[in-house]
This record gives C-alpha cells, structure tokens and sequence, in this order.
C-alpha cells in the first residue's frame, strides 16, 4: 500500500507539467479538504518558517545573483517544495502523505546547470524544521544555527551538488523578513485563491560555487521566497512570470503576473523601501511587457521585459545572463538571473511558468 502510494506521488510529478486546464502543474487544481488560505490570518515566526502539511503545497526558494573572483557574474536557485498527495491526517514512516522535489541550478553567462531531487516525506529523506531551521533533501540543505534569529531567519548556510556543480554559501542579513501581499496573504486572482507569502529580499551572500569542476568565490545578493496555499491558481490561469528585483538604491521589488486563458493577466507587486518598509503597489501602478523570447526546445518563453511602476518612476528593461536558463525538471519552467537598465539599475531573478 505504502510503496504504491509512493509510486502515484511519483507519477504525479511526471504528469504535473502538461496539467495546462488545472493551471501550471495542476495548482489551480482541487482544494476540498485541505486548509484554507484566510484573510487577517498573522504569520507568526519561528513556526511559520516550518512545514505545514495540512495545506496542498508549499516551497522554499532562494535566488542569489553573484559575481566571481573571476569578475563574472552568476546566479544560483535553491528550491525546496513540498506537496501533499491528499488531504487527512499525516501518517507515520511511510504512511506519510507528503512528498518532496529540490531543484538547484547554477548559471553564468554560458552555461546553466541544473539538478532535481525527489523524496517521499516521512522517512527522514527530506523535511523542514522551524527552530532551528534546517531544510533539506537528500545532503542538499539550508540551515540555520542554533541562535539565529526568528525574525531574519539569519545566517543561513546554503549546500547543494551534482555532478557538475556545487554550491556552497552563507547568507546574512539584520533585516526582518517582508510580509508580502495584506500581512502576508497574497492574493493570486479576484475568485479567493491565494497564498500565505513572505520573503527574506535582504540577504547578502558569499561563498564558493563549481561549474563543471571550476571553483570560483563568490559575493552578492541573495533573495528567499515562502508561499504556501492549497489552491494558489485558479483552474484557468496557465502560469506566472515573477520578477526578484535588487535595485542599486538599495530598494527591492517583487512583481508578479498570473496569465490567464481569456488573456488578462492578474499583477501584483510590492515595493521595499531599503530600510524593510513595505509598499503594496496596485495592480493598474504596474506595467510588465516581454519584449524579446528565447526558443528552447518546443518552449517559447518571454526573457526579456520592459516594466514600469509610474508611482515610483521606475522605467527599466530587463535582460537574462543567459536566455537558455531552462530547468528542465519534472516540472520544467525557466528560472535565471536578470541584469536590469534604464532609470534604476540593479540585478534580479526572473521566473516564468506554463510555457
């Protein structure tokens, strides 16, 4: 029973990606018996920086943008998400419901390598815990000391490896982490989905990165994402394009758009003052245009993007480090880092779905 409950999990990650009428990777798919996302619901830390099984999914993602010893410029993925197979009670060893995916990447201007990793929860394989944080699967991880402080969830180290490359970083930061959306609910369309949603924008990063046998030091800025929901898309949104932005000010943006299948899209976004104030930025303050697309395969996929935020005067274009960022995982999409022109300069990590 156990072992074929884990042979759907898997089967269930093999066929997430075609899930176009469910939205991207079925996430628009059906909530009934998990729990809710609720307005006015406080996150509260450490315990929200932990698992929550009761809700359909969840993740825990960190972009950092780099530059080498070697005067180039990187960019590292780090991601963690957890899926439950269905709603109830958790079970015990392999009776969990749980399953886990790690995807971790790499990237320079001419080379994007990537690794996947698949675990069943329950079995000591893969897990988050909220105090001490430690994340993990398999030997990749993302943990913090005993000490660190809830409300940064600072330091952090960051570990993962294939066989063609390693990652091996420090993040810090004094800054507390940023609520995103009204405290931290995210609303995802005008029909009630959503996502409980915070981010850590603050993080700088040093450490040692290996691309095909080449250690190089690396520094930067590095960026952690956490969202978990049990229906963050409706049925009939295909995908998102998301935008990581650390402005040379100092400032960050988070921007969002949710394509949907009559053409609208549904914009989001927030803009963080360098001292950690937070802006909601209404959805008519944001202008987000691809402007250029990249081939890969049988994907087309928008990588190159005018935005504009008139209430703060920002008019950029963005480009990728590498157009051929493609995570080519069970669930594939494109993920990479961003240089970003025009009236405010600066880096970021551009992540665009369902295409």
């Amino acid at each position: 029973m156990h072992r074929r409950a884990f042979v759907q999990g898997l089967a269930w990650l093999a066929a997430a990606g075609p899930a176009r009428a469910q939205g991207f990777a079925g996430l628009g798919g059906e909530a009934e018996g998990y729990a809710p996302v609720v307005r006015g619901r406080a996150l509260t830390f450490p315990a929200d920086h932990g698992a929550h099984p009761q809700f359909r999914i969840e993740w825990w993602y960190v972009t950092a943008n780099l530059r080498g010893e070697d005067g180039e410029a990187y960019g590292v993925q780090w991601t963690l998400f957890r899926q439950a197979m269905a709603p109830g009670s958790e079970g015990q060893g392999w009776g969990s419901r749980q399953l886990w995916m790690g995807h971790a990447a790499v990237t320079s201007a001419r080379q994007h390598l990537f690794a996947e990793r698949l675990a069943r929860g329950g079995v000591g394989q893969a897990g988050v815990e909220a105090a001490p944080f430690h994340a993990f699967i398999d030997a990749w991880e993302l943990r913090a000391p005993e000490g660190a402080s809830a409300q940064t969830l600072a330091p952090l180290a960051l570990k993962a490896s294939s066989t063609d490359f390693r990652i091996d970083l420090r993040l810090d930061t004094t800054r507390p982490v940023v609520l995103q959306g009204e405290g931290g609910y995210s609303e995802k369309s005008t029909r009630g989905q959503a996502s409980y949603y915070y981010s850590q924008p603050f993080f700088t990063a040093q450490g040692e990165i290996a691309l095909a046998g080449r250690s190089v030091g690396v520094t930067g800025q590095a960026w952690l994402d956490r969202e978990w929901s049990s229906q963050p898309l409706a049925p009939d949104q295909k995908g998102w394009d998301w935008m990581s932005l650390h402005l040379a000010s100092g400032d960050k943006v988070m921007l969002f758009r949710l394509r949907q299948d009559d053409g609208a899209d549904y914009r989001s976004g927030n803009w963080i003052d360098a001292d950690g104030t937070a802006h909601a930025l209404a959805a008519s303050d944001i202008a987000m245009t691809p402007t250029a697309w990249t081939t890969i395969g049988t994907h087309v996929v928008p990588t190159s993007w005018r935005v504009a935020i008139a209430s703060r005067g920002l008019t950029i274009s963005i480009a990728p480090l590498n157009p051929q960022s493609w995570m080519g995982t069970s669930i594939p999409y494109w993920e990479g880092p961003v240089r970003i022109e025009g009236s405010h300069g600066g880096v970021g990590y551009l992540e665009a779905t369902g295409y």
